[in-house]
């Protein structure tokens, strides 16, 4: 038994509030990187502010409101002692779904739960989610850092964000715009983004075998990198094509693949046909086909195979959907089009082969 003269303190119960101050202290200069004009007050407060008269120039405005983590994604950074790049997945997730109706992301949250605070892993964390929100437009407002002793270990922590956005009403994407002969436009992913990576984890760990930093020829780098690879960031490639062309649509590829994603925003009278052959997956996902002789069907289902958004555009707008992308440097192309659906009971068919 312990002594009951020495006492009891929260430090001896693995909660360390000077590690979290210090914390706070390391990210304040990768947070205020991300403030726009809205953003009001410093970093520590205990809510993050946002001047919302900017929304009195909209006839009227509809806040959009996304969460999201990044999965079992965190289990390789943490083994690679890589944590400046987690936080640019979880911005990503959140502000990629905000931006499929429209709307313009404005401010982020986030969530860092850890089994110990190590101010500098801590803030390095914050420093991808800052980076993050810079490439989105969007400012990181605020957040909370718990530190979880007996939870979780020493060197474990999960990451949660969430974003608000605004789009006019009368501008508002979806399924009611899509018409029969639209075009459906592929964006490039940047690879496994943070989706399947518990089916990618079993079959390079626990089948193959294989280390994160074994080269991996097919990569021109290790495993891990591979893997660490940040989420794209499509939101203003999107806000742009919406401002500049006829948008009727997107959709964020995320769990559960191509299909199941696109046939959220397909009309139930509405068909997608999506041709395979208009793209070649990228290495990562031929690898862990191979390695781990996951069928077709079970890689569609669960990765992105190297689309990561789509835009759903006339077929007037098509020309100018792709020349806006390539000029901010999206690889980009047409994969199918949009038909009445007739006796199809699905919303999504994928045809042909992958491009080799």
């Amino acid at each position: 038994m312990t002594n009951s003269s020495e006492g009891v303190s929260y430090a001896a119960a693995g909660v360390d509030i000077e590690a979290g101050d210090r914390a706070v202290t390391l990210m304040k200069e990768w947070v205020a990187k991300t403030q726009r004009p809205e953003s009001i007050g410093a970093l520590g407060g205990f809510a993050g502010l946002f001047d919302a008269s900017r929304l009195k120039s909209y006839a009227r405005p509809l806040l959009a409101s996304a969460t999201d983590g990044v999965g079992t994604k965190v289990a390789i950074a943490q083994r690679m002692d890589v944590h400046d790049t987690i936080g640019h997945d979880l911005v990503a997730m959140v502000v990629d779904d905000l931006v499929v109706c429209g709307a313009e992301p404005l401010f982020m949250t986030d969530y860092i739960c850890v089994g110990k605070v190590v101010p500098e892993r801590v803030a390095h964390i914050v420093k991808g989610i800052a980076e993050g929100c810079v490439l989105a437009g969007c400012s990181l407002v605020g957040g909370e850092t718990a530190e979880h002793p007996g939870l979780l270990g020493p060197d474990e922590y999960d990451v949660a964000g969430a974003g608000t956005g605004v789009v006019e009403a009368d501008a508002v994407l979806g399924p009611d715009r899509i018409r029969t002969g639209d075009a459906v436009v592929a964006m490039a992913s940047s690879g496994l983004h943070s989706n399947g990576y518990s089916l990618v984890r079993h079959v390079v760990f626990d089948h193959a075998g294989w280390a994160l930093d074994r080269h991996v020829p097919e990569f021109g780098r290790t495993l891990g990198e591979e893997l660490l690879e940040p989420t794209k960031i499509y939101s203003l490639d999107c806000l742009e094509l919406a401002r500049t062309t006829e948008v009727h649509a997107f959709s964020h590829i995320t769990g559960g693949g191509l299909a199941s994603n696109l046939a959220r925003v397909v009309p139930e009278e509405l068909h997608a046909t999506v041709d395979r052959s208009t793209w070649r997956p990228g290495p990562v996902f031929e690898v862990v086909a191979e390695a781990g002789k996951v069928a077709r069907a079970e890689l569609e289902k669960t990765l992105n195979m190297g689309v990561g958004m789509v835009a759903v555009v006339p077929r007037e707008s098509v020309d100018g959907t792709l020349a806006i992308l390539a000029d901010r440097g999206v690889d980009a192309w047409v994969a199918g089009e949009i038909t009445e659906r007739g006796e199809r009971g699905e919303a999504v068919t994928l045809t042909g082969d992958y491009a080799r």
